[in-house]
């Protein structure tokens, strides 16, 4: 794509560190730094010294944590571009990940409609796969719902097995692994039946 022009004197604009930060060559770039010290600015003039080099905007992602700062991140960069970014992607992990999941459901085996489960809802459908599995939790003193979402939730985010999470971290029930494991499969196969997905889906 061809470069943008938008005539920005970034060394006006920016400090000495922010400047190394924005024109850093192709490539992983870390920048540490203090609050209040830039962050967003140097990431926004990034994106506009991106563009005047020709990257294609569809080829440029913006992360941040919560909706606050993804509405404040979109904004001003919006403002320094002149209005119209619907090319860049951007927003929260948990909204770019939605979008992602979304567009690729149907190969995923979900629907593109999928409800994305709160952790009470989550703790429900596990509670009723506990239910179908007839395990007796008092018997073997097996872990209840919150737990098992924990369980299920660290395994996947650390890519894991159950076994291998719960030698590491919850010992105490790795006489059960089996069983736990056979859950987790059981959990997995009931939300997509139901075309359920829950917060650890868009991270995966």
């Amino acid at each position: 794509r061809a470069p943008v022009d938008l005539k920005i004197d970034y060394a006006r604009e920016l400090n000495e560190q922010q400047l190394a930060a924005v024109t850093a060559p192709a490539g992983p770039a870390l920048v540490l730094a203090g609050a209040g010290a830039g962050k967003t600015r140097t990431l926004i003039y990034r994106v506009a010294f991106l563009l005047e080099q020709g990257i294609s905007p569809e080829r440029i992602l913006l992360l941040t944590f919560t909706n606050k700062a993804a509405r404040e991140m979109m904004q001003r960069v919006a403002d320094l571009l002149g209005g119209d970014i619907s090319a860049l992607w951007g927003g929260t992990f948990h909204s770019v990940g939605n979008r992602v999941l979304r567009r690729h459901a149907e190969a995923l085996g979900y629907p593109r409609d999928f409800t994305i489960l709160d952790r009470e809802d989550a703790e429900d459908l596990i509670g009723a796969c506990l239910g179908e599995a007839d395990i007796d939790i008092k018997a073997t003193r097996f872990p209840k719902a919150d737990v098992l979402g924990d369980v299920f939730s660290l395994a996947a985010n650390t890519s894991r097995s159950v076994p291998q999470l719960l030698a590491a971290q919850y010992e105490h029930f790795s006489h059960l692994a089996g069983l736990i494991e056979g859950l987790e499969v059981r959990y997995r196969d009931r939300k997509r039946e139901t075309g359920v997905m829950d917060f650890d889906d868009l991270l995966v």
